[in-house]
């Protein structure tokens, strides 16, 4: 049957308002951004051996075990380089690449962006899948990871966690998703002591330290006032305390001190 003129404009008004208001697909990579004049973006395409190399290095500290950082030509977010790490369970298999953060303004936004992906769900005890070592905490890390089946950070000196390990703070973070990139991306202001952090640019409520001391959030965090982070480097990696395995890919690493974006 031969619609109506009526009916023709009532479909297209319909199919123009669905238009408007449908989300935008995501970009593919967001390699597109440019890289902040004061920071630097890593795609990992230049990368020509088996080993992460040019402002990458592999070392990690205290001890090495049966975990490893190599570049992946199978696997990757943009292009067709990424760095898979082989993460093992035990302190002493720790694997990193990691990169120096120098040159970059002191004080003031340091934000970060990198897309991951990994096979294995988060478990219940702690890990860390990113790291930042402290100049301002003794050189001991400034951790991003997972405990309790959901993301954290996790402060070195003091183990101190964001958010709180009870069971309202958990429910404030989220999970890490499996077999699926996905975009993680933190705001240290390192003047004021204060921590932003979003996945797939979506702000995470039990993440964030922002001043004012919250219950199952960041009143544990603050209890030890004077907090200036001052980090020196960035690890993307693995790193278990007890339990998990887990093969990790990074990939489009972006760090400056303006928000970069997913």
């Amino acid at each position: 049957m031969t619609p109506t003129p009526h009916r023709a404009l009532a479909a297209a008004a319909v199919a123009v308002a669905l238009a408007l208001t449908a989300p935008a697909a995501p970009r593919a990579s967001a390699q597109p951004v440019a890289c902040a004049a004061d920071g630097f973006c890593e795609d990992f395409e230049s990368q020509t051996g088996t080993t992460p190399a040019g402002r990458w290095t592999t070392a990690v500290a205290n001890c090495s075990g049966t975990g490893t950082a190599t570049v992946d030509t199978t696997t990757a977010h943009g292009g067709t380089t990424s760095v898979r790490i082989t993460g093992k369970a035990g302190y002493c298999n720790h694997a990193f690449a990691g990169t120096s953060l120098s040159g970059l303004p002191s004080g003031g936004d340091l934000y970060g962006r990198f897309w991951v992906r990994h096979t294995t769900a988060l478990p219940a005890q702690h890990v860390t899948f990113a790291a930042l070592r402290d100049a301002n905490d003794n050189g001991r890390d400034l951790r991003m990871g997972g405990q309790n089946k959901a993301l954290q950070w996790n402060r070195e000196s003091d183990d101190a966690t964001l958010p709180a390990q009870s069971p309202a703070g958990v429910a404030l973070s989220t999970p890490l998703p499996v077999n699926t990139w996905t975009c993680l991306e933190f705001r240290l202001d390192r003047t004021a002591g204060r921590l932003d952090t979003w996945v797939n640019g979506a702000l995470v409520t039990g993440l964030v330290v922002d001043g004012t001391p919250t219950q199952d959030v960041d009143q544990q965090w603050l209890s030890r006032g004077g907090w200036r982070p001052a980090p020196g480097d960035l690890r993307l990696g693995w790193e278990s305390y007890g339990e998990g395995d887990d093969t990790l890919w990074y990939d489009d690493v972006a760090v400056g001190t303006s928000r970069i974006g997913c």
